[in-house]
């Protein structure tokens, strides 16, 4: 079952937190899935994961908690983005916490990032070859609208994966994953809400060139609750194993108590021994 088996992960900012404890369990396990998918802070999380890298998703998304380049209004306001990209996927990779590029790109298996093309509304992938020193890439499927600025490769402006595509089990079904094992960062039943009227004229505002990403945030929450029922359905006919936190710990998209996000972590990797061992 595990060579036809994927593993799909959410994105929801620090609340990936929970992802990076799954990941350690796999690692420490040694249980690699053949494919790998995410999307937002998925994505992020899942280099990690594909690289084999024990504990370095714990550090790199708490050790920097307090350092006003990895996550702050000051960030916001000197680089354009809340989450700084550039310390992130810069700084850090680079020079503090070195990321196994070698192990990256050598590692077996199928390796999917999602990004939302502002153009089409799509969501575009891109795989183990695009992914560079820079993590230009992964840089696009994170930034969020208003809080980061869009990513542009070669010449397309790109924004938050979770945006088209915010859990990508259809693409890994598209790709021929048999099984998916796929990694929520929101509790059982949780539903997303309509956009507030607000919001609606704030992004037709702001995105007013790019038609069909206004009208994807628009419809954004359908699409995530149709996602949803959809994968419960398919773990009630065995084809998925989901995995999720169960709701005790409240905490934000930008949580910076790290009591709580150690929590989170743990619980991550205890879901993770309960549902696959």
């Amino acid at each position: 079952m595990l060579q036809k088996t994927g593993i799909v992960l959410e994105g929801g900012g620090m609340r990936g937190v929970y992802t990076s404890g799954v990941h350690e369990y796999l690692l420490e396990k040694g249980i690699y899935y053949p494919y790998v998918i995410g999307v937002s802070a998925g994505a992020s999380n899942s280099c990690n994961y594909v690289s084999r890298q024990k504990g370095r998703g714990k550090r790199t998304n708490l050790d920097y908690l307090n350092n006003w380049r990895y996550m702050s209004l000051g960030s916001l306001l000197l680089t354009g983005s809340y989450f700084g990209l550039d310390f992130i996927f810069g700084d850090i990779p680079n020079q503090l916490d070195l990321f196994d590029y070698d192990t990256f790109y050598h590692s077996p298996g199928i390796f999917r990032i999602g990004a939302t093309n502002c153009i089409t509304g799509e969501t575009d992938y891109f795989d183990k070859s695009h992914i560079t020193t820079t993590f230009e890439h992964i840089k696009a499927s994170c930034s969020l609208p208003f809080l980061s600025p869009m990513v542009k490769i070669n010449g397309v402006p790109y924004l938050d994966g979770g945006i088209s595509e915010p859990i990508p089990v259809r693409k890994a079904l598209a790709d021929g994953c048999e099984h998916v094992v796929v990694v929520l960062t929101q509790p059982p039943g949780y539903r997303k809400g309509p956009m507030s009227k607000k919001m609606n004229l704030l992004y037709r505002m702001i995105f007013r060139e790019y038609p069909a990403l206004v009208k994807r945030l628009e419809v954004r929450n359908q699409y995530y609750n149709e996602t949803a029922d959809f994968l419960e359905e398919l773990e009630r006919k065995g084809k998925a194993t989901i995995i999720r936190p169960d709701g005790s710990l409240r905490l934000q998209r930008f949580e910076k108590d790290r009591f709580v996000l150690e929590r989170l972590f743990e619980q991550g990797y205890r879901d993770a021994s309960l549902k696959l061992s």
